[in-house]
């Protein structure tokens, strides 16, 4: 049984989801971001980085437990331990798409989030610049999804990457009318029950 270390961020629901869907029993340590549990020694001695979400597979190669942080890390790995979600026929699309939510859609919705929802005082260039690129994202997703089923053709680690993020997107003043590509995508992943299961862990809001 894994142990998956999360709270209910985009990145943290990841990993839950590619867990529900890949059928490996996982046990939940909830790791609350808002009070500091992330500082704690026991967690840090997981992820130096002191960042969620963090798994340790007592199988790992070899048989040897093995601690894991960084989310699109952790896709990878649980995709070659399963055998799913990774076509390797199509392995460099997969990963072209993982690196663009990794580099791109997260980081940017995030940085969203954090000015219209978090910062103490409303800086409007902050506010604009970041809102105006999650949409221009949403476009490049946009014509991605016009012209696939899916990110990579295939359902893939791509998908369950990005999805979480799309999920926020009211955070970051963004109507999926606007994008029916995305939107179609959106609701046909959200459909899927392992996604409604992993999206529920842990049941927090943050």
């Amino acid at each position: 049984m894994i142990d998956l270390y999360t709270w209910g961020t985009p990145n943290g629901r990841k990993v839950s989801v590619m867990l529900e869907e890949c059928g490996i029993p996982y046990r939940v340590h909830t790791v609350n971001i808002g009070t500091g549990e992330q500082f704690k020694p026991e967690f840090l001695a997981i992820n130096p980085n002191n960042r969620i979400p963090a798994i340790v597979d007592p199988q790992g190669p070899g048989g040897k437990p093995l601690p894991l942080f960084e989310s699109g890390a952790i896709l990878i790995y649980l995709a070659e331990k399963s055998g799913k979600f990774f076509p390797q026929e199509n392995k460099y699309m997969v990963l072209q798409w993982l690196m663009f939510q990794m580099g791109g859609v997260g980081p940017m919705f995030g940085q969203a989030h954090h000015f219209l929802r978090a910062a103490p005082t409303k800086i409007e260039y902050g506010i604009k610049r970041y809102v105006d690129e999650a949409k221009r994202l949403y476009g490049v997703l946009n014509k991605r999804l016009a012209e696939a089923a899916y990110l990579a053709d295939e359902y893939s680690i791509a998908d369950i990457a990005t999805y979480p993020w799309v999920a926020r997107h009211e955070w970051h003043r963004v109507d999926l009318a606007q994008f029916p590509a995305v939107k179609r995508w959106y609701d046909t992943i959200g459909a899927r029950p392992a996604v409604v299961r992993g999206m529920a862990v842990p049941p927090v809001v943050t």
